[in-house]
């Protein structure tokens, strides 16, 4: 059994080593769940096969031993209880970032999508970046044949203004909140954040929309306050992921991930994420040599959890 327990949905799956497929994918909303020992048995009685005696769970979580407390939903559980409950010999719990960086070396080419491909051959650790219900990170270095990913809070990283207009905006958002992180602008409640504070600097009304409908609307043209929400999206995370790649030394590639990337992927591609990636003063060089990608595939952090090593 395989996982990806975010802070809205979980999915779960069964992994087949031969052909290395992905079978069996149900996914649930955790609203509907007292808590993921319920999601588990669910997806357990429907499932039309023998029942694993192995799994691997990615969980959006900070860093946790047996026991995992969640942030973005009120769920707390113990790994070595789940296995107990339903018969697992191995379960191991991963960071669901950590899952997205185990993929990354199975992802075909029409499921990560370039955003900037690199002159030169991609070498040293890759990196993972993705907004979402937060946003999480981690990056994946091999060690002779073996993947170890490790994952961080870049959510959590501080954010600094690069435009007068995001200092405009800065200045409208540090009354209410005292600092201004990376995610509380780049998520999901971020992108509505900051679709209703870029409303109040320009002294424009912002109609309440889901983050989803701020990414259609921006996307198609159809509201130019969702479009220049979107365009300021897009700098701030490219200026968080050059960030993150400077502190984690990880030159060999960066991946967006997340829920949010994959519905705006061309309008990113031609937004100023890249230029302010690079915008990195003396670094600009060595940043602008990096390959850039978005991906696409539907279920990355299952099909990382299928290929982490189930030992810690």
């Amino acid at each position: 059994m395989v996982g990806d327990v975010g802070g809205t949905n979980t999915r779960l799956a069964l992994f087949a080593e031969d052909p290395g497929e992905l079978l069996a994918v149900a996914s649930y909303n955790n609203r509907d769940f007292r808590g993921l020992a319920d999601v588990i048995a669910t997806w357990l009685e429907a499932l039309d096969a023998p029942r694993p005696t192995a799994g691997c769970l990615a969980i959006a979580a900070p860093p946790f031993g047996d026991t995992v407390s969640m942030l973005n939903i009120d769920w707390s559980f113990s790994l070595s209880d789940l296995a107990s409950k339903f018969g697992f010999r191995q379960l191991r719990g991963i960071n669901d970032f950590e899952g997205i960086a185990y993929s990354l070396p199975y992802l075909g080419p029409q499921e990560a999508q370039v955003l900037r491909a690199s002159g030169e051959a991609p070498a040293g650790k890759l990196a993972t970046v993705g907004p979402g219900t937060g946003l999480g990170g981690a990056t994946l270095a091999l060690y002779g044949d073996t993947p170890v990913a490790n994952a961080s809070e870049p959510g959590h990283m501080g954010l600094a203004p690069a435009t007068l207009l995001e200092l405009e905006l800065f200045r409208a958002l540090l009354p209410e909140f005292g600092e201004v992180y990376a995610e509380l602008l780049l998520s999901g409640p971020g992108l509505q954040r900051l679709h209703h504070c870029l409303g109040e600097v320009l002294g424009e009304p912002a109609p309440v929309l889901s983050p989803g409908e701020i990414s259609a609307l921006g996307v198609r043209g159809e509201s130019a306050l969702c479009t220049q929400t979107l365009e300021l999206f897009c700098g701030l995370l490219g200026s968080v992921c050059g960030d993150y790649v400077l502190a984690t030394g990880s030159y060999g590639g960066l991946y967006l991930a997340g829920g949010i990337v994959p519905r705006m992927v061309d309008f990113v591609g031609n937004s100023s994420f890249a230029a302010r990636f690079d915008a990195k003063g003396q670094m600009a060089g060595y940043l602008g040599r990096v390959p850039l990608f978005a991906i696409t595939h539907g279920n990355p952090g299952l099909l990382g959890a299928a290929h982490a090593p189930l030992w810690p």
